[in-house]
């Protein structure tokens, strides 16, 4: 089995295992690799109840609420969607092997640039037993092995997810190895393997990500917060702006590609502000406002916003309000106080579309939509080890692609330099 319940064994054993299984998963075939996948939907399918039973011990002992028990919380439909999720990865084309580029030499070489895997890739994230299917299936699917170190909140529901994913024939040891989440030693350990691990991907809070990134000696490509704004413009269709706000505020709030800021062109703010404040209201959200924005809407319950609610990622029924003089103010406040995950903007003027999808410097900018398809599922890519906010190796939907390196074959008839 490729791993085995997390205060069983060492972590140093585990990533040792997992360095021995990177080689095995390198060598699997596309088809091989797929009918692993299949065989795990199966099994997760199988064994929900031993799911649930494991989930309900975590969220009973949690002490978590609101959004963040929803996020430890599955149910049968989370778990039918989590099995289809690895379905769908099973569906996409396989990246590893593909030719990127070929040329030949004067002097006759012949090189080939083809995408390999990454090898052994270690995440660190919070209390998401989904986090825990997605990831390991789309390391499978590219040939990592991978080390999962989740939240201690999620720990009977992790343990029971690997040992269901671990336990289908086939699966190399090591493949999937997942690590104690009682105490943080495991993260120190996982974050220092510089040369058992070869990549960090830390999924979570801001504390979380920057920990990591600020102590880890082994590579790590961050996977940020949200502090996501929408702008709505002055030649904005105000249905439309209350369908595409209140989607991305509510729809899901404790995730981080919900909306947590609105800007409003100071030309309809009169209008507008008090129309959209009163929906926000109307749908649970606690509304924080500018001086203007408190002005505007009309003896509401809305609180003024102080300094540090521009730049704080709620994850939460709560939302602060700015009235900008236009476009170009509205970028250089998104620019200023973002977290450089999504960003998007209402309005009918092209040209203010076009400059705000230039300007706005994230990774997903969007015109005439909600902030929450900034997802790995929603791109079309199956699922995603998170949102990447850097701009080194990817950005956006970390998903099958962004699991992969590169390396040259150079094919020769003798050549010497």
């Amino acid at each position: 089995m490729a791993a085995t319940v997390a205060n069983q064994v060492g972590t140093r054993e585990k990533l040792l295992r997992a360095r021995g299984a990177a080689s095995k998963l390198a060598q699997l075939s596309t088809a091989e690799k797929n009918a692993l996948l299949l065989s795990i939907a199966d099994a997760i399918e199988h064994r929900a109840d031993s799911i649930l039973a494991a989930n309900c011990e975590d969220v009973g002992s949690s002490g978590l609420e609101g959004a963040m028990r929803d996020r430890l919380l599955l149910t049968r439909p989370r778990i039918q969607e989590m099995a289809q999720g690895v379905r769908d990865v099973a569906a996409l084309p396989d990246p590893i092997g593909e030719t990127l580029a070929e040329w030949t030499r004067p002097n006759g070489l012949k090189i080939r640039k083809v995408r390999v895997p990454l090898g052994v890739v270690g995440i660190i994230y919070e209390s998401r037993p989904n986090v825990t299917v997605d990831t390991a299936v789309l390391a499978l699917k590219t040939g990592n092995a991978i080390v999962l170190r989740g939240g201690k909140e999620a720990a009977r529901s992790n343990q029971e997810l690997v040992k269901i994913i671990a336990g289908v024939t086939g699966i190399p040891e090591g493949a999937i190895e997942l690590l104690d989440s009682s105490t943080r030693d495991s993260v120190q350990e996982l974050i220092k393997a510089r040369g058992l691990v070869d990549v960090i991907i830390p999924r979570g809070g801001a504390g979380l990500i920057a920990f990591v990134t600020e102590n880890s000696s082994v590579p790590v490509i961050e996977t940020g917060a949200g502090n996501c704004h929408i702008f709505v413009d002055e030649s904005a269709d105000f249905d439309m702006a209350d369908r595409i706000v209140i989607n991305a505020k509510t729809q899901r709030p404790s995730v981080c590609n919900a909306a947590e800021k609105l800007l409003v062109h100071e030309n309809i703010a009169g209008e507008y502000v008090p129309r959209i404040v009163q929906k926000l209201i109307d749908a649970g959200v606690e509304v924080r406002g500018d001086d203007r924005a408190c002005r505007l809407a009309n003896n509401a319950e809305i609180e003024p916003a102080s300094e540090p609610d521009w730049g704080e990622e709620y994850l939460r029924l709560c939302m602060a309000v700015r009235v900008v003089a236009n476009v170009n103010e509205a970028i250089a406040h998104i620019n200023r106080y973002s977290t450089k995950h999504s960003d998007s903007i209402v309005t009918r003027n092209e040209s203010n579309a076009r400059q705000f999808l230039r300007a706005v410097d994230s990774a997903a900018v969007y015109w005439n939509a909600s902030t929450r398809f900034t997802d790995g599922a929603e791109f079309g890519f199956g699922a995603e080890m998170g949102i990447s906010t850097q701009k080194l190796h990817c950005r956006g939907p970390f998903a099958l692609a962004e699991l992969t390196s590169s390396k040259y074959e150079i094919i020769g008839s003798g050549q010497i330099r």
